[in-house]
């Protein structure tokens, strides 16, 4: 029996309506969801029961709530992650372990991703990560604080191949100025792509941002975890297509914020 058959929790669901929205008046670049329809998805009853259980703890929604991160994973002083568009969670699932002093929060609209995640997550008895069901750039906007993070990882981010599409990648000026301003001093910013075109459209913005200095690939000095170990979902799909991978780091500058 499928979840469809009974009636669907509220639990984690986004608002209807028109999604929030930030509208941003520094001049730079920012991708805009316009009218997107995003894939709904449906859970088993299994994922439904678990996500029932374990989204008012582990999860949130988008909203005008700056998170409490040493609240939300009960423990303070430790580096906090934010992965946007984690898809079915396989990379953040592997890594997370390999990293358990580090605090993972992960970003997705598509909730059937954010399920797989959550029970990679429970069935791994892993409890350094969090996730998020909202649109990552509205999430850093509202939700977290400037001068917080560790590190923002961007993995394989949607490449809307399609020209009259190129400006709904999350890749631009705006993104990255908004990305630095959340960094800490020292954090990383870590971008992966295996679409050729967006990886000449990232070539052309890697030094747009004063506040991230670009250390190309690889870094051996990273102060974070930057072999993502296992193969994502996505990769594997390019790597079966002989695609090259391209992976990006920056490092938030000690400039202070514009």
């Amino acid at each position: 029996m499928n979840s469809t058959d009974n009636p669907s929790s509220d639990i984690g669901e986004l608002p209807q309506g028109r999604p929030l929205q930030t509208e941003f008046t520094d001049g730079l670049d920012y991708p805009r969801l316009g009218t997107v329809s995003f894939r709904r998805g449906t859970l088993t009853d299994n994922q439904q029961a678990m996500w029932d259980e374990k989204f008012p703890h582990m999860g949130k929604v988008l909203a005008d709530e700056v998170i409490d991160v040493d609240e939300w994973f009960g423990r303070s002083g430790h580096p906090t992650i934010v992965e946007i568009g984690s898809g079915t969670g396989t990379s953040t699932a592997a890594m997370a372990p390999l990293e358990a002093d580090t605090n993972v929060i992960a970003v997705e609209l598509y909730k059937p991703g954010l399920a797989k995640l959550m029970g990679a997550v429970v069935r791994g008895g892993i409890d350094n990560v969090r996730m998020v069901r909202g649109d990552g750039i509205e999430v850093l906007a509202r939700m977290i604080a400037p001068n917080s993070l560790d590190g923002v990882r961007v993995f394989f981010p949607d490449p809307w191949p399609k020209a009259r599409h190129n400006k709904r990648r999350i890749i631009q000026s705006g993104p990255l100025r908004l990305i630095a301003t959340r960094l800490k001093p020292g954090g990383v910013l870590h971008v992966a792509t295996d679409h050729a075109d967006y990886a000449e459209w990232i070539d052309e913005l890697v030094e747009v941002e004063p506040l991230l200095e670009y250390k190309g690939w690889p870094w051996a000095e990273a102060p974070l975890l930057t072999d993502r170990q296992v193969i994502t979902k996505f990769e594997g799909k390019g790597l079966d297509k002989d695609h090259v991978i391209r992976e990006y780091l920056w490092r938030r500058t000690e400039a202070p914020n514009p």
